[in-house]
């Protein structure tokens, strides 16, 4: 059935031939700015897709007559921010951590490139923020197995911990007190009560006294008689409320019997030592780095 059409009375214009409800559908043609706007767009299209790579084949694109392509123009970019750098960087590689602190204008640089290497090395132990987990050291706070001087946070990234690859590795070994047989359940218990016992913990006070021989025999050479640990064995601080596997009673046992011994591994053998360097100024800066000690005469 063919559609009728007429001419509007009022416009002039032919309508569609469609009708709803009484009401006609004019078929107004479009402005004549508008088509060539479109023609022109179409144009426009056509010639990028001839300039630029845009068709898909079977195996890669259309390169297109300009001979443009993003992963040219990302190296080109990278180049640029690398020459950039470069100067900076060659500094960095040059000077002492301490001394990199101590220039305000290299600091800036080496906490936003150490930043940086951080996200992509670093937070898939630490975290985002640093502040560690469970058997991954807090970055954030005043407590370092090996130090937190610039120098030392420098040595540990450089070499790692326990990391076999690198011999210049930092390295100390618990013993399993009872796994090896070394100390009886009765003996862990007591010197676990004394451990908790010198942070504070819940700890049953007669048992924590008998312990207190125990720790004097077996651990204070590497934790110090005092139990604030020694950062030239890497023995963490007992007195403080920070412990690395859990501080709770069972927590100490636990560690005493069978002790975890973290690995970290030596960054040297996949970053360049200026990326450490900005690493060590990073964490350094993070809020719990200790000071250099003064030089001695």
């Amino acid at each position: 059935m063919a559609t009728k059409i007429e001419k509007d009375d009022v416009s002039g214009t032919a309508t569609t031939g469609h009708e709803w409800d009484g009401i006609k559908e004019l078929n107004t043609p479009l402005p004549r700015w508008w088509l060539y706007t479109f023609y022109a767009t179409v144009i426009w299209g056509i010639a990028y897709t001839i300039a630029y790579p845009a068709w898909p084949m079977l195996t890669s694109a259309t390169p297109g007559l300009l001979g443009w392509s993003s992963r040219a123009a990302l190296e080109t970019q990278l180049s640029e921010a690398r020459t950039a750098q470069q100067a900076n960087l060659d500094k960095i590689a040059a000077m002492s951590v301490d001394d990199i602190l101590k220039d305000s204008q290299l600091l800036s640089f080496a906490q936003a490139g150490g930043a940086a290497a951080f996200k992509v090395n670093c937070v898939q132990c630490h975290g985002s923020g640093a502040a560690g987990f469970v058997g991954y050291p807090n970055l954030n706070d005043d407590d370092w197995l090996w130090g937190g001087t610039p120098d030392a946070i420098y040595t540990t990234l450089k070499h790692g911990i326990r990391y076999a690859a690198d011999p210049e590795t930092r390295d100390s070994q618990m013993p399993a007190f009872g796994a090896d047989g070394i100390l009886t359940a009765e003996q862990i218990g007591q010197v676990a009560n004394y451990v908790a016992a010198m942070s504070g913990g819940e700890a049953d006070a007669a048992t924590a006294e008998a312990g207190k021989t125990i720790f004097a025999e077996n651990c204070a050479s590497c934790h110090g008689e005092d139990g604030k640990g020694l950062t030239e064995f890497g023995s963490p601080n007992l007195t403080d409320k920070i412990a690395l596997y859990g501080g709770t009673l069972d927590n100490i046992k636990a560690q005493i019997v069978k002790p975890r011994l973290g690995v970290m591994p030596g960054w040297t053998h996949r970053l360049d030592d200026a990326t450490i360097k900005q690493l060590a100024v990073y964490v350094h800066t993070l809020g719990g780095g200790e000071a250099t000690p003064p030089a001695t005469q």
